[in-house]
């Protein structure tokens, strides 16, 4: 009987080894999150706030933080 016990002893210790070593071995650098693409920054026209280009309001060549600053800089 404690023969049968120290088999299955044994048996767990072994498979918790494998599952401890399967997970170290996984690569760091999957795990990290993938960079969002530089996006070029624009500075406002009035205020001189710098937001991304992306997210300017756009009036001719000139680059705004908001409408609000669009229009009282036109």
């Amino acid at each position: 009987m404690s023969k049968i016990f120290l088999f299955l002893l044994m048996l767990a210790l072994a498979m918790l080894l494998l599952r401890v070593l399967g997970k170290s071995s996984k690569r760091p650098d999957a795990e990290k999150p993938v960079n969002p693409p530089v996006e070029r920054m624009v500075s406002c026209a009035r205020c001189g706030l710098h937001v991304p280009q992306s997210e300017a309001v756009v009036d001719g060549d000139r680059f705004y933080c908001c409408e609000t600053h669009r229009r009282g800089a036109s």
